[in-house]
């Protein structure tokens, strides 16, 4: 045990973290597997997600009836999610009712089984949550502008996945892929709450230590190559609001420069969180909200950076004002970047900024449930050990790092623009 948690691996490789917060009688469990459409290629585009779905359809022992109820008639909630680089499960019961999601999680991981009437029927609330996406500006310009910055990596696809495949994948792939990686030594367990370390280690080996070690699955990335010049992407669809989108390729979770360009983008765009689960506080202070709301060139201005694997992007996202254009909207993001390339901002600015995002990662990390996701979050990219630093290495950020991020990063040649105009009378997908 070491800073209140325990890290440990069982003989089939699974890795075990655990913390003993006993402030309530809550325990909350997250099983992550280290799979997402990073591990996809044309063909099975979506087929992470999908499978998440899949999981949710049962197993012998707890079919899909059961286990809708179970969790819900102990008190407690949960949900799963995948996005890039992972998929997770979690839930949070009383404290005396783990068992339940211990249990329950370990029969899925190899018991589940993928019926194909089950699979058609996902097929179909598949598709039209992708069809639902495509009526929204937002989705229909990431995507397009994501697929732009990656031209070779795996981050080129949405999560959800493209038309075509989700048409055309089979009950067998949906199993294989779930054979592949949804194996102990490729998956991490978190629990943090209400319960002894020494009991709950016996507990989580009877249900998953008996689980067959197999062979961990090989991911073959192509690393994105450097981006030669400005890419440019211009969307047309239905609505009657134009947006804006800049993303720069940044750095992975691991560099050393992401946290530095972290505040960087506190600074820019105001904090964002890392955590799903973070919710926000105003970015009013921001240089581009200035630059932009303030000046009545955009009504909102939001902007991110993800903490993945591979490097993948920093995003600034604007909603162009009815009395501005696109193009304006444009040229004064690239003012503001161009004066922080010029010009280190100064100490008080960026105590302010680190200020910021120390609070919005506060709000993220306090309770049970955060305490469980940021365990196992922070394994899938690098180790939990980043988490428990993570203020002290906001805490070190100086001036003059962020200026280095503003031009090693935020220059035109390794960024993608792109513009969503509506067009009056475009088609919306049924």
């Amino acid at each position: 045990m070491d800073n209140g948690f325990t890290k440990l691996e069982l003989e089939n490789g699974l890795l075990v973290l655990l913390k003993e917060i006993h402030t309530a009688p809550i325990t909350s469990l997250w099983l992550w597997y280290r799979v997402g459409s990073r591990n996809e290629i044309p063909g099975i585009t979506g087929i992470s997600h999908w499978t998440e779905h899949m999981q949710f359809k049962g197993t012998e022992r707890f079919p899909a009836e059961v286990l809708d109820k179970a969790v819900a008639r102990e008190g407690g909630y949960r949900n799963a999610m995948t996005f890039l680089d992972w998929t997770t499960y979690f839930e949070t019961l009383p404290a005396n009712k783990i068992d339940l999601a211990l249990d329950l999680e370990a029969d899925r991981m190899i018991n589940s089984t993928f019926d194909p009437e089950e699979v058609e029927l996902e097929r179909t609330v598949i598709i039209s949550e992708r069809q639902g996406s495509e009526n929204e500006p937002m989705f229909l310009l990431t995507e397009e502008v994501q697929a732009a910055a990656f031209r070779v990596h795996s981050y080129h696809h949405e999560v959800i996945g493209d038309q075509v495949d989700l048409e055309t994948i089979q009950r067998d792939d949906l199993y294989q892929h779930y054979r592949k990686y949804y194996v102990p030594g490729n998956a991490i367990l978190t629990l943090a709450g209400d319960f002894s370390t020494d009991e709950m280690l016996e507990r989580i080996q009877d249900y998953y230590g008996v689980l067959p070690r197999s062979e961990n699955p090989m991911a073959k990335i192509c690393p994105e190559p450097k981006q030669g010049g400005e890419r440019i992407v211009n969307v047309e669809g239905p609505g009657e609001t134009t947006f804006v989108q800049v993303v720069y390729h940044a750095p992975a979770a691991n560099d050393p420069d992401f946290f530095p360009y972290l505040v960087a983008d506190s600074l820019l765009t105001g904090p964002s969180s890392l955590n799903i689960f973070g919710g926000g506080i105003s970015n009013k202070t921001s240089r581009l909200y200035q630059a932009l709301v303030d000046k009545e060139l955009a009504v909102s201005l939001h902007g991110g950076l993800t903490a993945t694997v591979d490097p993948f992007l920093h995003t600034i996202m604007a909603t162009v004002h009815p009395e501005s254009t696109a193009e304006l909207v444009v040229q004064a993001i690239d003012e503001e970047v161009k004066h922080l390339q010029d010009s280190a901002p100064s100490q008080d600015e960026v105590d302010r900024a680190v200020k910021q995002a120390r609070a919005l990662f506060a709000y993220s990390s306090e309770s049970i449930t955060n305490q469980a996701f940021w365990m196992g979050y922070s394994e899938i990219f690098d180790s939990y050990e980043w988490f428990l630093n993570y203020l002290d290495r906001l805490a070190e950020v100086t001036p003059d790092q962020i200026q280095h991020i503003a031009q090693k990063y935020m220059r035109k040649n390794n960024r993608v623009r792109g513009i969503y105009y509506p067009v009056d009378g475009a088609e919306v997908s049924e």
